[in-house]
């Protein structure tokens, strides 16, 4: 199992002051092209920023790591480096990419303006406003262009694909073809949650950098910055058993903390695990109450920050199961009474289901009150098996 896919047409997206839909940015909070220090990537920071001074910089890198850590921050705070005047990337901390952000190449990032930098990713529809799943051939082909442009001399161009999961097979090979033959001075950035997903000969022509999920520290500076930044500034809850409980739960994510403190998410894991945790036995009247609550249209963030939490929460059973060893306390007994050693494959298999049981949900808009109450017969017959 690998965690689950999060992104689709189905997922909660922002409106830029423009009021275009971005796929990419969490409802009001800050882009990733304005957020100013990056947490928690000080080495992969230091690698990019060497790669670059030495002038011996590969035309392509491939972000990956896990949704919500700061991958498409730091591949802006790439771009900004890169395209910044060489004055400006002086004043840069050591071994660090910030440079000013009222300098002229930040202010053009952050205002899309830039005519150096070129961002793919899935755009919405003309007519009906809903987000691609996928990002189309028509949003790569603009690469053509871009590339043909002339460029100022010693001026940089950088393209960022973001995410590159959400490439179809002819976008794919719409990218690859640009990749061929790189114009001089042009840089690649691909950020990725899920890299087996690409293509092989994409992936043969990019240096990859693996980011790690945020340890605590790292974690709290990044969401605190995120929440200042909010369009309606806002805290994590003081108690700390209350910000500990919501840490372990984001699993290094600041996306995930986010969401979890946006929508309930300690109230939501509480009745999740309760739900869990009574199996084989349904407690029908919370799964309907569950149902009820998450169907209507208006609760998205409240439905997905629950299907999150329980396709983050079954791996680490079965893992808890498998080792003996539980990330949170609470889980390890109901991973022994309720998981079988026999029975791991089945819960793995569980996992799979509810993750296609979802997109077919949100593709096809389906009643989603139905399928939460699918969800919890389908954990109570995965209970039920004795392998």
């Amino acid at each position: 199992m690998t965690r689950a896919p999060r992104k689709g047409p189905g997922r909660t997206a922002a409106r830029d002051d423009g009021d275009e839909i971005e796929a990419d940015r969490l409802a009001g909070f800050p882009h990733p092209r304005d957020v100013t220090r990056v947490h928690g990537h000080e080495a992969a920071e230091q690698t990019l920023r060497e790669a670059f001074d030495s002038g011996r910089m590969h035309h392509g890198w491939l972000l990956t790591g896990s949704e919500g850590i700061g991958k498409a921050s730091l591949a802006y705070a790439f771009a900004r480096y890169v395209l910044a005047a060489p004055g400006e990337r002086a004043t840069a901390p050591a071994g660090r990419l910030a440079v000013d952000p009222q300098s002229p190449a930040a202010r053009q990032i952050s205002a899309r303006s830039h005519p150096g930098l070129l961002v793919i990713r899935r755009t919405a529809d003309a007519k009906t406003k809903r987000l691609s799943s996928v990002i189309r051939v028509d949003e790569v082909r603009r690469l053509k262009s871009f590339l043909q442009l002339t460029a100022n001399e010693g001026s940089w161009r950088v393209v960022i694909v973001d995410p590159a999961d959400d490439l179809n097979p002819s976008s794919a090979n719409a990218l690859l073809k640009s990749l061929e033959e790189p114009p001089t001075r042009t840089l690649f950035l691909l950020v990725a949650a899920q890299p087996g997903a690409l293509l092989p000969t994409i992936l043969s022509r990019f240096r990859r950098l693996d980011l790690s999920a945020l340890p605590p520290h790292d974690l709290l500076g990044a969401v605190t910055q995120a929440l200042a930044q909010a369009d309606e500034p806002r805290q994590l809850p003081e108690a700390a058993d209350e910000r500990m409980r919501l840490m372990a739960l984001a699993q290094g994510s600041v996306r995930r903390l986010i969401e979890l403190s946006e929508a309930g998410g300690l109230s939501l894991y509480e009745r999740l695990l309760a739900l869990v945790g009574g199996l084989p036995d349904l407690d029908i009247a919370a799964l309907h109450t569950l149902g009820e609550e998450l169907g209507p249209a208006a609760a998205e963030q409240k439905f997905e920050t629950f299907y999150g939490l329980l396709l983050d929460l079954l791996p680490r059973l079965v893992r808890a199961r498998a080792t003996g060893r539980a990330e949170i306390v609470e889980e390890g007994a109901i991973a022994q009474r309720l998981l079988q050693p026999e029975t791991l494959a089945s819960w793995a298999e569980l996992w799979e289901t509810i993750v296609r049981d979802k997109a077919a949900t949100m593709a096809l808009n389906l009643d989603r009150r139905s399928l939460v109450l699918q969800t919890g017969f389908r954990m109570r017959d995965t209970a039920m098996m004795r392998g």
